[in-house]
Order: structure tokens, then C-alpha cells, then sequence
């Protein structure tokens, strides 16, 4: 908040999207099979005329590819100056850059807005997995949400899975992706690194032993 509310996010936010790229980049020069990295961005970020700009212009001096790195914007930030985020989402995606609505179902977006968007995912917000499968309420949201982007061409990311159940019912519904301790604690790069090198040779194995 107080990052937020002094205007140091700005650069804060420039500053982990700089490490993102450089990470990226080590990993790709270390021959690692990449995956897209996701960077938060914040309402203040947005407050700023030239975000498109400068977030590509990071991009390129990294000397990445665009598509490996994921911007989330939080609902409430999407919603604050539709129009203006449209337009700046619309220059970031036509850039080559991933985009996801982070927190979903805590910001009453407007449909209306949310098919105008140029997205790719949304990120159901862990409150709505917590009480997965028990609570019938919770449920049915994340059912309706699956199935909405679904309609929509959109994926799904299910946040805050910490148990075999929520597994197996985000599983059952289509959800496309899982975050959570279920799945891993957090990691520093190296661990990350290890975890990626270790899930790239299953993989080699699996398409063998499928021939």
C-alpha cells in the first residue's frame, strides 16, 4: 500500500518486470524448455500514459521473446479506466505479450467489458477454491466460470489448490491450470530450474515410451 500510494510501484513495477525478462533469459541460455513467467501489474502502473510502451521496450532490450512473459491485472484495476485499458491492453497484446485477469470474481468486472478485453485466461480467485468440493455455492461459481470462458475461448487458472479433492474437481470441470501448494511451495529460480529440467526429461520419456 505504500508503494501504491507514494507512486514508487511505478518503478518497483519496471524493476520486477526487468528481473522477469532477465530470468527468462538466463533459463533460455541455460537450455532450459521455457515456460511463460507471470508479473503482477498494479492499479498505479496503469495510472501511467506510457505503460504500453515502456513494458515493451523492457521486453526488447531483454532480448526475449514476448510471448513468455504473462502480465495479471487484478479485476478492480481492469475496471477503473476501461476504456484506457483496453486500449493499452489491446497495444501489449498486439506486441506478443500473454494477458490474465488475476483474482476473478472478486472485482465486478462488466461482462460487457470482460469479451473486450484481449485476454487469455482468467484466474478464479482462491476464496471460491477454499471450500471446494463441499460447498455447493463455491461450486457452482467456479462451474459457471469454467464454463464462461470456455464459451469465450479462454483458459482457466484455478489459485490457491491445496488438496487432492480441489484437484480432482477443478480436473472434472476442465479447468486448465492449478496454483497452489498442492503442487509446490514457492521456489527460488534454482529450484524452479531443477523442478523444469526434471519435468522436461518425464516428458521426453513419456513421448518415447508413447512411440
Amino acid at each position: 500500500p505504500v508503494l501504491e500510494e507514494t507512486g514508487l510501484i511505478v518503478a518497483v513495477g519496471e524493476w520486477v518486470i526487468k528481473s522477469a525478462c532477465a530470468q527468462i533469459l538466463a533459463w533460455q541460455r541455460a537450455g532450459i524448455e521455457l515456460v511463460p513467467v507471470a508479473v503482477n501489474l498494479s492499479a498505479r502502473q496503469f495510472q501511467s500514459s506510457n505503460l504500453g510502451e515502456s513494458i515493451v521496450s523492457l521486453i526488447e532490450k531483454s532480448g526475449i521473446e514476448p510471448r513468455f512473459l504473462e502480465l495479471e491485472i487484478t479485476e478492480s484495476t481492469l475496471m477503473q479506466n476501461a476504456e484506457g485499458t483496453v486500449s493499452t491492453l489491446q497495444y501489449l497484446k498486439a506486441c506478443g505479450l500473454r494477458i490474465s485477469i488475476d483474482d476473478f470474481g472478486t472485482g465486478y468486472s462488466s461482462l460487457a467489458y470482460l469479451k473486450r478485453f484481449p485476454i487469455e485466461k482468467l484466474k478464479i480467485d482462491k476464496s471460491f477454491i477454499h471450500s471446494l468440493p463441499g460447498d455447493d455455492s463455491d461450486a457452482a461459481i467456479v462451474r459457471a466460470v469454467i464454463q464462461m470462458a470456455r464459451a469465450l475461448n479462454l483458459k482457466v487458472n484455478a489459485e490457491g489448490v491445496e488438496t487432492e479433492p480441489q484437484r480432482q474437481f477443478l480436473a472434472q470441470e476442465g479447468c486448465d491450470e492449478l496454483q497452489g501448494f498442492l503442487l509446490a511451495p514457492a521456489l527460488d529460480p534454482f529450484s524452479f530450474e531443477q523442478r523444469l529440467r526434471q519435468q522436461a526429461t518425464h516428458a521426453r520419456h513419456l513421448r518415447v515410451v508413447s512411440r
